[in-house]
């Protein structure tokens, strides 16, 4: 397995001064550092380097100076470390960053695209976050962003996220009319992915100029909810009732659940009280 964590080196500090003539970041006479979120990428590879045998490359793009962040990552446990310098970057925007590190990862891994490459959430200097989204345009691989961990599956495969993907129905799938409103509902917080995810559900336009689903009040009407049951004031249980059931219902739903059956055996049940959409109370001796 390839990694490559792109890491940047930023001022430590937020008295960040811009030269007026050029609009670029005075560095001059100010500490810096590795930009913090990158370290988190950092460590994640050096984790799954550890985990699975990795490979671990970081490159940058920076002055001359940046070699200094290079030789920290290097000293960490990366494999191998890349800076991309030259007066010619000076002052490049977001778009001719990605380019150029998109252009230095596939360098760097003899023309081929890695595994995988890990970006910071943001640098702290700039707080664009539109890099990581950009080299993920130009190498044509997919994005996740704020990925909180990362889990090998099978054959090495990659998972990430805060947990466990839900499965989707196995009865037949997610209906497609679902699915679309989901991606469109999901675009403006990760465009990339939206994107993604529009063309493997069969389209070939953007999905930019697609409409926003439209409110629909009576999906937020529910059909059924979820009441405790006591025995005695004390929770045992919770059972699934639909919205407008009766007293004799809840009851009989609550007698049957398992949690609340042991604790009614053998017991003689003096009264019930059931409060329509709230709960239900089995006093016994």
């Amino acid at each position: 397995m390839r990694i490559v964590v792109c890491i940047k080196q930023v001022p430590d500090t937020t008295n960040v001064r811009i030269n007026p003539k050029t609009n670029t970041l005075m560095r001059e006479g100010v500490e810096s550092i590795v930009n913090p979120f990158d370290e988190y990428a950092l460590e994640e590879a050096l984790r799954l380097k550890d985990q699975a045998g990795a490979h671990v490359t970081v490159v940058s793009m920076g002055p001359p100076q940046a070699m200094a962040v290079l030789r920290e990552a290097l000293a960490r446990g990366a494999d191998d470390a890349y800076l991309v310098s030259s007066r010619a970057f000076g002052g490049a925007d977001t778009l001719a960053t990605s380019y150029t590190l998109a252009m230095a990862i596939k360098k760097a891994c003899g023309g081929e695209t890695p595994d995988l490459v890990l970006f910071g959430k943001q640098a702290i200097d700039g707080d664009t976050a539109q890099v990581g989204p950009g080299v993920s345009e130009f190498l044509g691989v997919p994005l996740v962003t704020y990925v909180k961990s990362i889990s090998l599956g099978g054959s090495e495969g990659i998972s990430g996220g805060s947990g466990a993907p839900a499965p989707l129905p196995k009865d037949g799938g997610l209906p497609r009319e679902a699915a679309e409103k989901f991606v469109l509902c999901l675009a403006p917080f990760a465009p990339h992915l939206g994107e993604e995810l529009w063309q493997f559900l069969g389209h070939a336009d953007t999905l930019a100029y697609e409409p926003f689903p439209a409110f629909d009040p009576a999906a937020l009407v529910e059909s059924e909810i979820e009441v405790p049951v006591q025995v005695l004031g004390k929770l045992r249980g919770r059972v699934k009732v639909p919205v407008d059931a009766k007293p004799p219902e809840m009851e009989a739903a609550a007698r049957a659940n398992p949690d609340v059956a042991k604790f009614l055996e053998g017991k003689q049940v003096v009264k019930v009280i059931c409060v329509p959409k709230k709960m239900v109370n089995f006093v016994v001796r």
